[in-house]
């Protein structure tokens, strides 16, 4: 019997441990991860993505930048000052948390044990130990001209119980031994150090999470990773940097900030200045220059679809912090209304409502403001409820302005569905919430609201799941035309969309960090960058949107857990763009809107990460990472 076809129901349960992770996962999408209420001035359910460690090759996972560690007086607890001036105390190396200690005077290079004069430290390029007072010493950490706990290091502590024992910080984290320098491991994990400073790229098919991290540049967070952040090349990074570099020279400024729109160019300077450009550099608009004192340039979000609209953050602490253009750059307008004190960083909108989303020293804000006139300021509220106490480093919305990603100092990277769609709901695809067109028996999203009643025409619409944020729904596989009409109905009010409908439309599931739903067809295990898929082995990816099915199955009704209806149309499955085997495709045994596909992987494989898709009647899926192993 296969993984999914043994899933045993009892309540709403299920009785094995592949059936619980998996149950789990569906009910983590179907349920929409709690119950978050999004009404406007309310925090939305945030969610972290990633942890706070970097895979940089060295002795162990790094973080970010620390500048003094100490042990206190009886050896017991090791305390650090980051790179922020935040301090922290560990007892037990597995535990962080923040302490108001003051460190100790700083040791003139070479520190030396009172149980043991003849042992010394020392730090330079590398960390040093000598056992004959100074006579001959021994690189600790060099291995083929590297360290191998990474650069600049800034301060040592011996442990005053053993010497032995020592500790070291640098611009990775915190790296200790308990053989005298013999051996190393980080004591980074749950160390809210990771130093980000903004979002390069969010998750988009195969690719995943990207942002720049201090000292370190672009890493990743790649779909179905669970341990690391790990280095990557981003070429859209590098592009910036040379036209940032470019138009310094040009403009004989430092230009902190540049944004690309069309054939419009903006930057902005590290002291407050702002040119624009319609016509891709070739000539430029007399510079915005304030009479006050203002900022640093931080970030310059631009319309992609209307570049005339334009608004930029400033790092002040106070005075203005936002600024809005409409027409280009001709006028700019000041919306820092009531924003408390604290520079801002980064700003994100969202045009067709009106949302602005503004990350802050003080945490992260937003308003409603009209972004297609002049106007005056509107009032800020805060979203920082249930996030870490932290500033905001980053704000994006995703290209459908449908999830919101936050950067916060230390913390790493949060998510949540975007506020704005309480009072501006969408109609999505709930497998990768894309504006896919639907299709007989697929799953929808309607983001932002609670749906108590839905039908499509005359076809009553179920309704699988629904919370504050969001609302399940299936479409009834008799659904037929070019376009459905949905008729949602909520406490409160009526909606009506207009949803093209075609015969499929193939979605394979993933969650919101862009990781697709695949187990190994054999044992049941979920397959990620931890545990990926045996060359000859079978795959089982759950998906929507492959139309109707034999015998026919009514909608909102969970697929029999035996034999469950066949999908009538034909699905293939790509690899890296090569053709794989389907052996079979059905509604997902137990569940109801999910279909489940079964492909076979070669005998022979690439190792590493490779693209899937599936395709049917000419139709493609969204495309998915999958990590393979000989």
């Amino acid at each position: 019997m296969r993984p999914l076809d043994g899933l045993k129901w009892t309540h709403r349960m299920c009785r094995n441990a592949t059936g619980r992770r998996l149950l789990a996962w569906v009910m983590l999408l179907a349920a929409v991860r709690g119950t978050a209420q999004l009404a406007y001035g309310q925090a939305p359910d945030w969610r972290p993505i990633g942890a706070t460690l970097m895979e940089l090759g060295l002795a162990s996972p790094a973080s970010g930048p620390v500048d003094r560690i100490w042990f206190s007086p009886d050896g017991g607890a090791l305390l650090i000052r980051t790179r922020s001036g935040q301090v922290f105390r560990t007892g037990d190396g597995e535990r962080w948390e923040p302490a108001e200690a003051a460190a100790p005077p700083r040791v003139d290079g070479v520190w030396a044990h009172p149980l043991n004069p003849s042992r010394l430290y020392a730090l330079g390029v590398h960390v040093y130990r000598s056992d004959d007072g100074g006579r001959s010493w021994v690189n600790l950490t060099a291995y083929k001209q590297e360290s191998i706990i990474g650069g600049g290091l800034r301060d040592l502590a011996v442990s005053p119980q053993d010497p032995d024992v020592i500790a070291v910080v640098n611009d990775f984290g915190v790296w200790r031994s308990a053989d005298g320098g013999l051996s190393w491991t980080g004591l980074n994990e749950g160390l809210p150090n990771l130093r980000l400073r903004r979002i390069l790229a969010l998750p988009q098919g195969a690719r995943g999470l990207r942002v720049e991290v201090e000292e370190v540049g672009p890493v990743e967070w790649a779909p179905g990773e669970k341990q690391a952040w790990r280095p990557v090349k981003e070429a859209a990074f590098e592009d910036e940097l040379a036209l940032r570099r470019l138009l310094s020279g040009m403009l004989g400024v430092e230009v902190s900030a540049v944004a690309v729109a069309g054939g419009w160019l903006y930057a902005g300077s590290a002291d407050g200045r702002l040119w624009v450009s319609p016509d891709r550099g070739r000539s430029w608009r007399p510079p915005e220059i304030s009479s006050l004192p203002r900022g640093r340039v931080e970030n310059i979000w631009v319309d992609p679809a209307e570049p005339r609209l334009a608004l930029v953050a400033l790092g002040a602490a106070s005075g203005a912090r936002l600024l809005r253009t409409t027409n280009g750059g001709l006028f700019w307008d000041d919306l820092t209304a009531d924003l408390p004190e604290g520079a801002a960083h980064g700003v994100a909108a969202d045009r067709a409502s009106g949302a602005v989303y503004l990350a802050t020293d003080r945490g992260l804000f937003y308003t409603r403001a009209d972004l297609e006139a002049p106007g005056p300021a509107t009032a800020w509220r805060s979203l920082s409820s249930g996030l870490p106490a932290a500033a905001v480093r980053d704000v994006r919305l995703d290209a459908e302005a449908n999830q919101l990603f936050v950067v916060l100092d230390g913390f790493g990277v949060y998510a949540a569905t975007a506020p704005h769609r309480r009072w501006a709901p969408r109609v999505v695809s709930a497998a990768d919430l894309s504006r896919r067109p639907a299709a007989p028996g697929s799953l929808l999203s309607v983001l932002g609201q609670r749906i108590e009643q839905a039908r499509a025409g005359q076809l009553a619409v179920p309704i699988l799941a629904a919370s504050e944020s969001e609302s399940q729904l299936q479409i009834p596989f008799e659904a037929a035309g070019e376009q459905i009409w949905l008729a949602l109905e909520t406490a409160s009010r009526r909606m009506s969309f207009a949803l093209p409908l075609e015969t499929v439309s193939p979605a394979i599931v993933v969650d919101r960090d862009g990781a697709p739903l695949l187990m190994d067809g054999a044992s049941g295990v979920f397959l990620d960058g931890m545990n990926p898929a045996r060359s000859g082995s079978r795959i089982q990816v759950l998906a929507t949107g492959l139309g109707r099915v034999r015998p026919a199955w009514p909608a909102g009704l969970p697929a029999p857990l035996e034999n469950p209806p066949a999908v009538i149309a034909t699905v293939r499955a790509y690899l890296d763009r090569a053709p794989v085997e389907v052996t079979r495709a059905t509604l997902a045994p137990g569940y109801a809107g999910f279909y489940l596909v079964e492909i076979q992987l070669p005998e022979i494989v690439n190792a590493g990460p490779a693209e899937l898709y599936l395709e049917s009647e000419a139709r493609q899926s969204n495309r998915v990472r999958v990590y393979l192993a000989p």
